[in-house]
């Protein structure tokens, strides 16, 4: 059976190096379908400015429109509290006992993975996808990741290397960050004045 892999994030909003994750997640063979899964309330991040959810919400329905695979999944929508990944891991295998889940990792969680709530029982729970973004250090990307396969973590390293892209600083400079995002989201963000777009 191929995997459900399971595309978190806060999607704050959703920009090109998302996009080129899920492109590479497409055309992967073994994955079967990507669920997007954007965060209600992130637990380990203290953010600038959060977009409303439904703005989340409609960014990451828009982008799941360009990938065959990709679905939105609203799991962390559907229960109050902090969106830990390992209530939502526990719950989707709950739900949908039938389907085997991956989780997608970029390279810049590789250096806060420990932090996560419960990331001990997290690694054992399903295999992972990580890919490497530009902007992290090759060696402590790679003693990471040995270390967590020591540890029992069942881990693909993808080939792709993601663009580094600051979401804080696209928030910051909205007006100007159309390169860093896909089209249609930067469309639906300045027609919005999402992020104080156009002010």
């Amino acid at each position: 059976m191929a995997y459900t892999a399971i595309f978190g994030g806060t999607f704050n909003p959703p920009h090109i190096g998302h996009y080129e994750m899920l492109s590479e997640l497409n055309g992967i063979g073994e994955i079967g379908e990507i669920w997007i899964t954007p965060t209600r309330i992130p637990p380990h991040k203290v953010c600038d400015f959060l977009a409303d959810d439904s703005d989340r919400i409609e960014m990451c329905r828009r982008l799941s429109e360009d990938f065959n695979k990709a679905r939105l999944c609203l799991e962390e929508f559907e229960r109050p509290g902090k969106s830990y990944t390992y209530d939502t891991v526990t719950l989707l295998k709950q739900k949908y006992p039938d389907r085997d889940f991956a989780f997608v990792c970029g390279g810049d969680m590789i250096t806060t993975f420990e932090q996560w709530h419960k990331y001990g029982e997290i690694m054992h729970m399903l295999p992972f996808f990580f890919f490497f973004w530009v902007d992290v250090e090759d060696s402590l990307f790679d003693k990471k990741i040995a270390e967590f396969r020591e540890k029992g973590m069942r881990v693909t390293v993808l080939d792709k290397k993601i663009s580094a892209v600051s979401s804080t600083f696209i928030r910051n400079n909205i007006d100007r960050a159309g390169g860093l995002l896909p089209e249609k989201i930067y469309d639906y963000i300045i027609a919005g004045g999402i992020y104080n777009a156009g002010k």
